[in-house]
């Protein structure tokens, strides 16, 4: 369950099992934890977020959408070497 990106209290990482799902990043703050599509940024599950928080969050993922793809990429490819 690799962290890659910690903003605004905001922790963003993935699961190792999920990645035969698309590209997507779980994220989590204050005990809430919500899941976003990232081709194209999409909410998958909002997980008791409010909508300003949700906003929030997407503008974080649109702002280092490129860092995150590299970073589900570089974890796929991990797996593959295994």
């Amino acid at each position: 369950m690799p962290t890659v990106l910690r903003i605004k209290g905001f922790k963003f990482w993935f699961y190792e099992a999920d990645l035969d799902e698309p590209p997507h990043i779980h994220v989590a703050k204050a005990g809430k934890e919500g899941k976003f599509w990232l081709e194209p940024i999409d909410l998958a599950r909002a997980g008791r977020f409010k909508p300003v928080e949700l906003r929030e969050i997407k503008r974080i993922i649109q702002d280092n959408h490129e860092f995150l793809i590299n970073s589900w990429n570089t974890e796929l490819s991990k797996r593959a070497n295994r």
